[in-house]
């Protein structure tokens, strides 16, 4: 079964033309499978990060000048043409549109094995916080099995699909390492990762990727999956274990 990281369009992404090697896709493109709209200004956190216009991929807001996404989300993407949009449930309308300076992404990506799927992007200018734009704190503690937890982001309602104008969002529940090493059939998913898994038909796709899981402080960036809620775990990068790593690279 052909696994994808979970990016937006295949003019954006390549996720079906080869950029990530046509024969070894992990989804690179999701949307919220299963989910509903989100409640205005619940997910201040939340980013769209998009290129040449589009959206492209999730985030989510660290400080005022840091936003946290997945490595495949910046990799192969001049940061000339990519911006950050905060503060608006709605890809259509609102919110305020930001210059990036800068990306940065974890040196030791794996892009076969999607490990390590990671990056920091630097706005030019700083962030003003008010109540539909602020930041998220990142988890520290090693989060286990069985953990409720609430993915958001523009991923695609079904696949293939449309991408939703209205920010979506999902609660789900997270898997030991263990389960989702046996689900998955693949024994490259470790404790740097964790992974969600609810019902079938509920789960992320294109689009979601680099996008926030959260229990309280985020646990989760979203990586790859099988595109999409086909009764698969979906995999995120575990972000206590790169918390050293992303206080150090923080702008």
């Amino acid at each position: 079964m052909e696994k994808h990281v979970l990016q937006y369009t295949s003019l954006l992404s390549d996720a079906f033309t080869g950029r990530y090697s046509a024969a070894h896709i992990r989804d690179d493109d999701w949307r919220i499978v299963g989910g509903s709209n989100a409640p205005e200004g619940a997910y201040p956190y939340q980013i769209s990060l998009r290129y040449l216009g589009s959206h492209n991929c999730g985030g989510s807001i660290l400080d005022e000048s840091t936003i946290l996404t997945a490595a495949h989300c910046v990799i192969g993407f001049n940061a000339q043409y990519i911006t950050i949009v905060v503060g608006s449930n709605r890809l259509s309308s609102g919110g305020e549109v930001h210059a990036v300076a800068e990306t940065r992404y974890h040196p030791e990506y794996n892009s076969w094995l999607i490990k390590n799927d990671v990056a920091l992007v630097k706005l030019k200018k700083p962030l003003a916080f008010g109540d539909r734009i602020q930041p998220i704190q990142i988890e520290s503690d090693f989060v286990d099995g069985a953990v409720d937890c609430v993915l958001s982001g523009w991923g695609r309602l079904n696949y293939p699909g449309e991408i939703p104008d209205q920010l979506q969002h999902i609660n789900l529940k997270t898997l030991t390492t263990k389960e989702c090493v046996e689900r998955l059939n693949d024994d490259s998913v470790d404790d740097l990762q964790v992974c969600t898994l609810t019902y079938r038909g509920e789960g992320a796709c294109k689009g979601d990727s680099g996008g926030p899981l959260v229990v309280n402080k985020q646990i989760g960036i979203v990586s790859f999956g099988y595109p999409c809620a086909q009764g698969y775990p979906d995999v995120y990068t575990r972000v206590s274990a790169y918390k050293g790593w992303i206080n150090e690279n923080r702008y």
